[in-house]
């Protein structure tokens, strides 16, 4: 039995959206319990990092993520 069940982040937990010149709506979601948090950003550095990205770093999906949480 698995004792580490804590699941991996991937760039498909996000959903982003467009949201006027230099911004984005960043939603992340929980695969664990289906929460939803989500932020508006104007960090293209870390966009470009993570939705731009074919397979974005986890430090990366990690930052987006506390983003969201903590808005």
């Amino acid at each position: 039995m698995n004792t580490n069940m804590k699941a991996t982040i991937k760039k498909s937990d996000f959903e982003f959206e467009f949201n006027g010149h230099g911004h984005y709506k960043v939603t992340y979601k929980s695969p664990s319990t289906g929460k939803n948090w989500a932020t508006i950003t104007s960090d293209m550095p870390l966009i470009d990092a993570t939705k731009n990205a074919d397979e974005p770093k986890k430090v990366d999906l990690m930052i987006l993520k506390r983003m969201c949480k903590n808005n």
